[in-house]
């Protein structure tokens, strides 16, 4: 650790050290951030956050997703509340699922119903049961690289993974038309689904919208062959598109995934399928001790109706704008090639001629001293909390992030 990062955070990960193993799990443990890079937080509030040295930052990682409208939003905050105190996990689900499911049904095209989980990952799996089920078929194709989840058959770990959970995916390249036919022609009459990314995010990699001759190519082969296109939105899910990601395109899916963004930092996530799936939906056997709980349904439900009455997408957007803007600006007056790519409500931004993303830890780095919280490798979020004065901020940090890249 450098100099900036102070003793709460370093004593706490030698706490967690001794009783957590590798000191922290999964994508944290994973992320390999630049040194000075706090692992611990106290508090946030709007686009802020704090460290538990008290250091304060510009969140441009929004909780890695989650926190679309910004941390502690106040009008989700007192859905949140009132539901509390009249219970959470309760014997079965409140009103308020009720509420969620009609809210979800009508601001997207392609949902004849839904239903809730916990995690992103739940979203996916149950994606792939619902396909299963209604086909009674094994087959699914999954683009290479893609991330759905952290379980068996979509981790992009191996370790602790076995070829058999692996053993009905087969593979084809994100926007390729010709492979994804292929992988198609391999399934045969055993192809139950095509799940796929609202775009391309892999980690580290140049982020790839979806072409509409793709989207419209993969509509046609699940229609041809009578299986399910299933649309992963857990990352990407009410920043591009109120009613889907997709419907930017004019393609709709059988089945969506959701989760991260819909209730703005509380645990749900959700499945929404058109009416041919309805009946495979209801009778599989998914379920969780968790899943009613009602007070992230009710912080959902205010999350939505504020992302619709704002125009938030389109507000992420203008900001993420001004920031990718600011950046080629600044990255052109120090002579860096930059490339930044995807949709400006989640930005990636990696250096040319920087296979490690050396050059990426030095501007994270950084910025970070300077009060910015960018990531080096991984695609970043605009909130609704974010303003102009903030995108400044972080042009600012951005500038020092430059000058210490191009001195290296």
């Amino acid at each position: 650790m450098d100099a900036v990062s102070n003793s709460a955070d370093t004593a706490l990960r030698a706490r967690a050290a001794r009783v957590v193993p590798g000191g922290m799990w999964g994508h944290l443990h994973a992320a390999k951030l630049p040194e000075g890079y706090p692992q611990f937080f106290a508090r946030g509030e709007g686009a802020h956050l704090w460290d538990v040295d008290g250091r304060r930052f510009v969140d441009f990682m929004c909780s890695w997703g989650p926190n679309l409208l910004g941390h502690l939003h106040p009008e989700v905050e007192e859905a949140a509340e009132r539901q509390r105190r009249m219970g959470d996990c309760l014997n079965g689900p409140a009103e308020v699922m009720v509420e969620l499911a009609e809210q979800l049904v009508a601001m997207l095209p392609h949902a004849a119903w839904a239903m809730f989980q916990k995690n992103g990952t739940d979203a996916t799996t149950t994606c792939l049961t619902i396909a299963r089920a209604a086909t009674g078929r094994r087959k699914v194709l999954v683009a290479r690289g893609a991330y759905h989840g952290a379980v068996p058959w979509a981790s992009p770990s191996l370790l602790g993974v076995t070829a058999e959970d692996r053993a009905h995916l087969l593979h084809y390249e994100f926007n390729d038309i010709d492979s994804l036919r292929a992988a198609a022609r391999e399934a045969g009459d055993d192809l139950a689904g095509v799940i796929v990314s609202a775009f391309r995010h892999d980690l580290g990699r140049d982020q790839e919208m979806p072409t509409v001759a793709f989207a419209v190519a993969a509509r046609e082969l699940c229609d041809a062959a009578g299986a399910a296109l299933m649309l992963d939105e857990v990352r990407a899910g009410m920043r591009l598109h109120t009613g889907g990601s997709w419907e930017l395109l004019g393609v709709r899916p059988d089945l969506s995934a959701w989760s991260k963004a819909i209730a703005n930092g509380r645990a749900l996530s959700a499945v929404t399928g058109a009416e041919w799936l309805r009946d495979p939906a209801a009778r599989i056997f998914v379920t969780g001790s968790f899943w009613c709980g009602a007070v992230p349904m009710a912080a959902a439900l205010a999350t939505l109706r504020v992302v619709q009455r704002d125009d938030v997408p389109a507000r992420i957007e203008r900001l993420g704008r001004m920031l990718r803007d600011g950046l080629a600006e600044g990255a052109r007056r120090h002579g860096l090639g930059l490339r930044q790519t995807g949709p400006a409500q989640m930005p990636m931004v990696l250096f040319d001629d920087d296979p490690g993303a050396r050059k990426g830890e030095v501007f994270c780095a950084t910025a970070l001293r300077h009060g910015v919280y960018f990531h080096p490798r991984h695609n970043m979020f605009l909130s609704a909390a974010h303003t102009e004065a903030d995108i400044a901020a972080a042009l600012e940090a951005a500038g020092h992030g430059f000058a210490a890249v191009a001195a290296t």
